[in-house]
């Protein structure tokens, strides 16, 4: 056996029961992956036991089953979609079948999967990034309610929310709650006390999220613009009436009733003032970075500021071609200046 060094000044610890150790052990096996990640992988791995049991095959993923698998879900849904089941189900069985990543990624499985693309695969369709223009008319919007004395403290929060998501290029999960409450974490709710301020504009904290591999956070700063779009007035004006309203809530978005904003809320009041049906909720975030794009700024650098892992932001580009026409043309199709968000 090997001993203690002599010189090692250990602390003097209590030593757990086998039980708590068990018991830590599958807390720090829940939080390994994010809340929501887990619900989807569930609901894959839901479909392949279904699978399994409707056609009286055993559930050990063999390259045989999941090939099966493969075909037969892609008879009913998108094959990139059946791709992410695949994820989805290594992930729950990989502890009981530890050869399931391989067996996935078997050939016979691969060339199954790569088939059904090819046979049934269909054209993405995406929603449209914002431009400055809708900005300017979400702006030009609540100037209108405010200028008529009709403006309320949700109007003032759904405008700084949606300017400060294009130009730090958020997505929407961290501006608001899911609409399903089991998915909901306090702990990635941005704090009022992490605001901070500075001549050039404006900065807060954004808690880790799903896409943080450290679970650091990231300090987004944005800057100040000329133009019409310039963030900095409507996120002062919403934490002006926030403060007033709620001087002792810790959350940064708070609606008028004391409540975090959920996805469904801010979908309706944005498709109410811009009523285009194909602008959603990744349109911020595609919309930041396809400004960034036209206006010069290098892959890496919106990269960065998107905090998008590298193998990610390579199919972000692929699969939209309005920011990879950017990125080629680099043409400044904005006539204020790009700032990237500043993220520390």
């Amino acid at each position: 056996m090997i001993e203690v060094s002599s010189t090692s000044r250990q602390p003097a610890r209590e030593p757990w029961t086998l039980a708590r150790l068990i018991h830590e052990r599958a807390i720090a096996l829940g939080f390994s992956i994010d809340t929501s990640t887990a619900s989807t992988y569930t609901s894959a791995l839901n479909s392949y036991l279904t699978f399994c049991k409707m056609h009286d095959f055993p559930i050990e993923p063999t390259p045989e089953t999941l090939s099966f698998f493969v075909v037969y879900m892609c008879h009913h849904i998108k094959p990139d979609s059946v791709d992410s089941y695949l994820s989805g189900i290594c992930n729950q069985l990989e502890d009981h079948f530890p050869d399931v990543r391989k067996n996935r990624n078997s050939r016979l499985v691969s060339k199954t999967l790569a088939g059904c693309k090819r046979r049934r695969g269909t054209a993405t369709k995406r929603k449209q990034p914002l431009t400055t223009r809708h900005l300017t008319i979400v702006v030009n919007w609540l100037k209108d309610r405010v200028a008529r004395h009709v403006a309320t403290h949700d109007d003032f929060l759904f405008v700084a929310q949606l300017l400060t998501g294009f130009y730090a290029l958020l997505r929407l999960g961290e501006l608001t709650y899911p609409d399903k409450k089991a998915l909901r974490n306090p702990r990635k709710v941005s704090q009022r006390i992490s605001v901070s301020w500075r001549e050039s504009g404006y900065g807060y904290f954004l808690p880790s999220h799903k896409a943080d591999a450290f679970f650091e956070g990231n300090t987004l700063m944005i800057e100040k613009l000329d133009g019409p779009a310039d963030p900095y007035k409507p996120f002062c004006d919403y934490i002006s009436s926030r403060d007033k309203l709620f001087p002792y809530h810790p959350q940064l978005w708070l609606r008028a009733d004391g409540s975090v904003p959920t996805r469904s809320w801010f979908i309706t009041r944005m498709r109410k003032i811009l009523p285009d049906s194909g602008i959603a909720g990744q349109s911020m975030r595609a919309g930041g970075a396809t400004r960034l794009a036209e206006s010069g700024a290098l892959p890496h650098i919106i990269q960065a500021a998107g905090r998008w892992s590298s193998n990610t932001f390579q199919i972000y580009i692929r699969k939209n071609p309005v920011l990879l026409q950017g990125m080629i043309h680099g043409r400044a199709a904005f006539s204020d200046p790009p700032r990237a968000p500043t993220r520390i």
